[in-house]
């Protein structure tokens, strides 16, 4: 199939070195399908990168982290964005869509320390800084001796804070780590089985404007098809549990043939409550599947935990 080439694409995107990292790595993939095309990228400072000392949870949640890129689409400064999954809302403003879900990374969170070689080698009254609900919740639940505290900013930021002493360990999401080149720094691969990954994580999200119908044809060799299940089913289910950065929540599909598995938890903020599920199913529906999911962890009591943390925000 012989591939109409775009004369110039404009990728929004945010300055940080992983969010450039992953605006070029879609600049070269688009380069690679239109050799013949200008693709350029515009960096943009948003405003999760501005408020730096409060957590996420507190001043909106990801979307901060979308919003100035949705200008840049809406007054045409930029053909398409380019977000991390774990970032991109449940539910996008009227008149955005989602083009492509490219190939996933790692979608583990990762330990990293300067002292410790993993989770449960901390002592006793360990400080851990992560900035997700997600990640503190199953800490909790897993390790209610160590304690958690808040950790924003880059992932440079981040590594420089661990550098400097403030804590014994911090979480980070394995896949930005590999794809800045930083994998030395992990030393744990910590297992589904005690932090299950926030929905989307490792996964790249292209986003349009709705009426760019002319873009979708352009950007389908990008969408990795597994992947684009996988996160689907994810999503289906944050979005049945209503789920954003101030619910601790996550979920983790993956795609084996024609059928996907995917397990989810909702915990209370401290973790003295956990409940996880997984079901298995057919791939052809991914929604229905992370539904499927949220109606168990509904039936468990998931509402109710919901319904207390929404009284206390």
């Amino acid at each position: 199939m012989t591939l109409t080439s775009p004369h110039k694409l404009v990728i929004a995107s945010r300055e940080s070195a992983l969010a450039m990292w992953q605006a070029r790595f879609i600049q070269s993939s688009l380069q690679a399908f239109y050799p013949n095309a200008l693709v350029e990228i515009l960096g943009m400072t948003t405003t999760g990168d501005q408020i730096l000392d409060t957590p996420l949870a507190r001043i909106g949640g990801k979307g901060l982290f979308v919003k100035e890129l949705e200008q840049a689409l809406e007054d045409g400064r930029a053909d398409l964005a380019v977000h991390s999954m774990k970032d991109v809302p449940m539910h996008l403003p009227e008149g955005f869509m989602l083009a492509a879900t490219g190939e996933r990374e790692d979608p583990r969170d990762a330990f990293v320390s300067n002292l410790f070689a993993s989770l449960e080698d901390l002592p006793h009254g360990s400080i851990v800084g992560t900035s997700s609900l997600r990640r503190q919740s199953q800490l909790q639940a897993h390790f209610p001796h160590l304690k958690i505290e808040s950790l924003r900013g880059n992932l440079q930021t981040r590594l420089r804070k661990l550098d400097e002493g403030q804590y014994a360990a911090i979480i980070l999401a394995a896949a930005g780590l590999k794809r800045l080149g930083l994998e030395a720094r992990i030393r744990q691969l910590i297992p589904t089985s005690l932090s299950i990954p926030a929905v989307g994580q490792g996964a790249l999200g292209i986003e349009i404007k709705a009426t760019r119908q002319d873009l979708l044809p352009i950007l389908a060799p990008l969408n990795h098809i597994a992947s684009a299940s996988c996160v689907e089913a994810e999503r289906g289910m944050s979005r049945a549990l209503a789920g954003s950065c101030t619910v601790p929540l996550g979920a983790y599909a993956e795609r084996h043939g024609d059928e996907i598995h995917i397990i989810g938890f909702v915990a209370s903020t401290d973790g003295s409550e956990l409940l996880r599920e997984e079901v298995r199913g057919e791939a052809s529906n991914p929604e229905a599947l992370g539904q499927a999911l949220a109606q168990r962890l509904i039936a468990r009591g998931a509402d109710r935990i919901l319904a207390a943390l929404a009284d206390h925000a």
